[in-house]
């Protein structure tokens, strides 16, 4: 049988801990009714009291304070909405992928346009083109040539109406000949 190694929704969350009701150790605490009023410092007992008579729960919002400040609250409600807090956060944030383009040396017209334009298609997805020149054999005496190359293709990117910023110049690796390429904001 094959076990679900999937972590939870739970781990996800912030770590922070929260005493509920009993767990709370303080002999006076700051308290926030349900209703969001401040009903000022009283004790421990009285605050369990009232969170009693409305069925719901006492939760440490805030355990460094002095005293510390608590709120009448479903707990249950206060993880759902962390929870849907946290996933429109993760839906708001966008990685920014980085999409390579390979060139060769003996590229033709053709080709060389259909790289043009994809690469045009990821920069306006927002996303950074790293251009490749991989030489072989020979080739890699040709440097000046695949620096060339990648300049001509740059002012290509440039002549569609693009603002292109240039993350990290062009450079030898070895073999290879590179640079990344991203729009100005």
């Amino acid at each position: 049988m094959r076990k679900n190694y999937r972590k939870s929704r739970a781990d996800d969350l912030p770590k922070r801990d929260y005493r509920l009701n009993e767990a709370i150790s303080a002999s006076e605490v700051r308290l926030i009714d349900e209703n969001g009023e401040h009903k000022g410092v009283v004790s421990l007992q009285e605050a369990l009291l009232l969170a009693h008579a409305t069925e719901l729960d006492l939760v440490e919002i805030e355990p460094t304070a002095k005293p510390p400040v608590c709120k009448i609250i479903d707990f249950g409600r206060l993880r759902y909405a962390q929870e849907k807090e946290l996933k429109k956060q993760r839906a708001r944030q966008k990685k920014v992928e980085v999409k390579g383009i390979r060139l060769s040396l003996r590229i033709g017209d053709h080709d060389r346009g259909i790289r043009v334009a994809q690469s045009v298609k990821f920069l306006e997805q927002n996303d950074k083109v790293r251009l490749e020149v991989v030489l072989r054999g020979r080739e890699r005496q040709r440097g000046d040539m695949a620096r060339e190359l990648i300049q001509n293709f740059i002012k290509d990117l440039e002549s569609k109406g693009l603002a292109l910023l240039i993350e990290s110049p062009i450079t030898m690796q070895g073999g290879k000949m590179s640079a990344v390429l991203g729009l100005k904001k």
